[in-house]
């Protein structure tokens, strides 16, 4: 069958400097399903951090469902994909119910609102957190090749992936980390450092070997449990700019904004490649 298909680059207003999503719009309908290892099969072929799947909604409160694949299995809940699969949906026509929209997903509903041209998602409440065990911090900082005494904090931020953030001094440090991805194994591994002037607050990296991808561009999803935390450690501004990327010829840009009930993590979206697929 064939299927509306976008594929959309997120944090990014270069349109390819960002993180690329792979959206399949019409995902499921009435005798149109797609089945569940040939989403998987498709997010492998694709190779990209993620393939979405764009569903109808299970929930009456939502606009659509989120089905959401990196290379090696489904996540309930990923940040770019979040903000990308709106985009593709609104570019097909989508029209939310409400004033802002709704994505039913694996943690649940996630609204997503519009702000001139940027999308932003409402943070989700974080499902694990707390300082991460000591074994655990010496087996990820050897990996990643930093000393242990340059940690100034190494936290869950589990909001869907299993995130843990270690902070460094500095954003400049940050990007000097060279890590031996098969060594940091099953780990989900973000690295934070601020910077102490510059119209950018944190300089931030993300490593997933375990499910394919050993470096990601730029991650709404650990931006979202890194936002969150510092909120609790009273380390950010009310709203601030997260830089992610340039350690692999990125540029992507997070926007942060704290409006005292939600943390609003967005970015600029934009249309690549669209057409059909064959699925």
């Amino acid at each position: 069958m064939t299927r509306r298909f976008a594929q959309v680059d997120v944090f990014s207003s270069t349109g390819t400097e960002g993180n690329p999503v792979a959206v399949v719009v019409d995902g499921g309908g009435p005798g149109a399903p797609i089945a569940e290892d040939r989403m998987a099969a498709f997010a492998r072929w694709t190779n990209l951090s993620e393939t979405t799947f764009v569903l109808p909604p299970t929930d009456p409160a939502a606009d659509y469902k989120l089905r959401i694949f990196t290379p090696g299995g489904e996540l309930p809940f990923a940040g770019h994909p979040t903000l990308g699969s709106a985009h593709a949906w609104l570019t097909s026509g989508g029209r939310p119910k409400g004033e802002d929209i709704v994505q039913e997903c694996g943690v649940g509903l996630v609204r997503i609102r519009r702000s001139g041209p940027r999308l932003a998602f409402a943070a989700p409440p974080l499902r694990r957190s707390g300082p991460v065990d000591s074994d655990t911090v010496d087996e990820v900082v050897a990996a990643l090749g930093v000393d242990p005494g340059e940690v100034l904090a190494a936290e869950w931020v589990d909001n869907g992936p299993e995130w843990m953030v270690i902070q460094l001094g500095s954003g400049e440090r940050v990007l000097e980390v060279r890590p031996d991805i098969p060594a940091l194994g099953h780990h989900e591994v973000g690295l934070l450092g601020l910077y102490s002037s510059g119209d950018v607050f944190a300089e931030v990296r993300a490593f997933v070997p375990g499910i394919g991808v050993p470096e990601d561009p730029v991650t709404g999803s650990l931006n979202a449990g890194i936002a969150t935390w510092l909120r609790s450690t009273g380390q950010a501004p009310e709203s601030y700019v997260a830089a992610q990327g340039a350690a692999i010829g990125r540029a992507g840009r997070v926007h942060v904004h704290d409006d005292g009930e939600n943390i609003w993590v967005g970015g600029d979206t934009a249309t690549v490649i669209e057409g059909t697929v064959a699925l």
